[in-house]
């Protein structure tokens, strides 16, 4: 008996497992399928929803080249088969090919895109399928098919397949030099005109992009507003952002339907449809005593607006397959901090800057690059602190590097705390939000993925390059 394993293979995402198989005199058994060992030893926890089974009465019925738009577990339940599978995916390793011959001890995790092929070995022979997707009429519309005789791939069939049975269909599938390669299913981007959303949406260009107010997340009709099967997977960069504003009555409605229960219907959703999500998060969902903040502190946010975020967040983290990337002090395209500086600078304006609020500019594209690079990885799932690395600032100093830039001296700006700041305004009666004192994320967690986060002031002088000076 052998002892579970998985085996990699040339092409990428096809596992073969080795399955233990428990004889005696009355026959044999075996765990075909087991969620926590397997995932434990790589297979990806592609969550089946439904099992097929195939039956072939005699030796050499052959199927395929088929290539399926969903995963899929392929195991046999009775009698030996020859499998064979090209990679049909659009990329480098587009027509690579292995075979394996499959008994009741060996299962072959195969990727969406992949193309399959079986013949049988002997007769009667059974085998099994878990797949992630409902079968049906119109999703076989999606297939992928190649020849099973194709030159290229040169399958070793080890019955001549004029001498297999063949179905009139399979014999009339195109060459690999005919096929169009099978494409990924598009991201979705919810937020897509946001500073996040845009930068995702330029470096996503197949992604389907939608904003708020055009789709409510908090709409109970939220499951038929858009195509979600359709959709690879979910970057949610919209968000209830107005943390000032979430402090009032109406405020703090509007941020907890978007920032809770929009994210609620849409993890909803998402595990309805199998559908990974990365998800954006904030350091207000922390009270600003630790430093540096890491994955695993726990929750302590002092406003509406870091609450809500926090509860969507515990929300998020329910997904088996989730990414919620947590960052600080966010810079990108419409007006931000560093704008307002550069222009306050230009007009020869000496502003007032808060000196007791430390942490990191995060660069709304390195947000789009680290949240893509997680899933192009196959990263662990899980949070991710992600900014700029290098030095903590206070806002105070960012602001004096800015004018340094723009020909300014740093005496022009005065340092003044968080209290005396907003002090005017709230003597007026206006409501201020608490903000947490000490933003620096850890970034080892995201280090360790191979993603390298930018060092702040490096990544501040090449943005204030992309300003227009006067």
């Amino acid at each position: 008996m052998t002892e579970l394993s998985i085996e990699m293979t040339p092409i990428p995402g096809l596992l073969v497992i080795h399955l233990p198989v428990h004889g005696d005199n009355r026959g044999w058994f075996k765990e075909n399928w087991q969620r926590e060992k397997m995932v434990a030893l790589g297979l990806p926890d592609f969550a089946p929803i439904q099992n097929n089974m195939s039956f072939n009465d005699s030796r050499g019925a052959t199927r395929g080249v088929h290539a399926e738009p969903w995963d899929k577990l392929v195991s046999i339940a009775s009698g030996k088969i020859f499998g064979a599978w090209v990679d049909l995916r659009e990329g480098k390793t587009f027509g690579k090919t292995f075979t394996i011959e499959m008994g009741p001890e060996t299962s072959v995790f195969v990727p969406r895109g992949v193309g399959n092929s079986y013949q049988t070995l002997v007769d009667d022979t059974v085998y099994s399928y878990l797949v992630n997707e409902h079968w049906s009429a119109q999703a076989r519309d999606s297939y992928t098919f190649l020849n099973l005789a194709d030159e290229t791939a040169n399958i070793p069939w080890p019955i001549p397949l004029a001498e297999a049975e063949l179905s009139t269909a399979d014999q009339e599938h195109p060459r690999l030099a005919e096929v169009v390669p099978f494409t990924e299913k598009p991201a979705l981007v919810v937020g897509c005109k946001g500073q996040v959303g845009a930068e995702l949406m330029k470096r996503l260009p197949n992604a389907h992009g939608v904003d708020l107010p055009e789709i409510d997340l908090a709409s109970p009709d939220l499951a038929t507003a858009l195509p979600w099967s359709s959709y690879g997977v979910i970057y949610n960069a919209a968000a209830f952002t107005a943390v000032d504003a979430a402090e009032t009555d109406e405020g703090r409605q509007s941020a907890w339907a978007a920032n809770v229960t929009g994210v609620s219907n849409l993890v909803r959703l998402a595990h309805r449809h199998n559908l990974p999500v990365v998800h954006y998060s904030t350091d207000y969902v922390f009270d600003g005593t630790q430093e540096p903040h890491t994955e695993t502190e726990a929750f302590s946010p002092l406003g509406v607006y870091g609450q809500t975020k926090a509860a969507g967040d515990a929300i998020v983290a329910t997904l088996p397959h989730h990414y919620i990337i947590r960052t600080s002090w966010v810079v990108g395209g419409g007006n931000n901090f560093v704008k307002t500086m550069a222009s306050l600078a230009d007009r020869d304006i000496s502003p007032s800057v808060i000196d007791d609020q430390i942490g990191r500019l995060t660069f709304a594209d390195d947000l789009a690059r680290g949240a893509i690079h997680l899933i192009k990885v196959g990263a662990e799932p899980g949070t991710y602190n992600l900014s700029c690395d290098g030095d903590s600032f206070s806002w105070a100093e960012i602001a004096k590097e800015v004018f340094l830039d723009r020909g300014r001296t740093d005496s022009d700006v005065a340092a003044v705390s968080t209290e005396v700041y907003f002090s005017h305004l709230t003597a007026e009666g206006q409501q201020i939000a608490p903000r947490p004192l000490k933003s620096t994320l850890d970034l080892a967690k995201i280090k360790a993925t191979g993603f390298v986060p930018r060092d702040m002031v490096d990544a501040l002088t090449a943005y204030l390059e992309t300003i227009p000076r006067p």
